[in-house]
């Protein structure tokens, strides 16, 4: 059974930095990308940043300069540097991994940046 384990979410005030993580296990193969998702109290789900297995990443426009993806394919662990974090990034932060024909889901890691 797939696992997506997160960590490293807490509550930092603004300026702020933390580092997340997500371990994927349980026979989980062909990883074609990771990345994390963010909810807001009342917001869609939005995505944050995304890396894929060749190593290209994306990012939405309000962390670009701010954040950094990067991933361990040797461990399946995915991570999320964030930097001079804002109010505005408080949210509970998912993990997402695409793999083979499919698709998994964490259980979320709540942010709270506090002003």
């Amino acid at each position: 059974q797939v696992q997506l384990v997160e960590s490293g979410g807490g509550l930092v005030q603004a300026e702020g930095s933390l580092r997340l993580s997500c371990a994927a296990s349980g026979g989980i193969f062909s990883i074609r990308a990771m990345g994390w998702y963010r909810q807001a109290p009342g917001k869609q789900r939005e995505l944050v940043a995304r890396v894929t297995s060749g190593g290209i990443t994306s990012y939405a426009d309000s962390v670009k300069g701010r954040f950094t993806i990067s991933r361990d394919n040797a461990k399946n662990v995915v991570f999320l540097q964030m930097n001079s974090l804002k109010p505005e990034d408080t949210a509970v932060y998912v993990c997402n991994v695409q793999w083979g024909s499919r698709e998994s889901w964490g259980q979320g890691t709540q942010v709270t940046v506090s002003s």
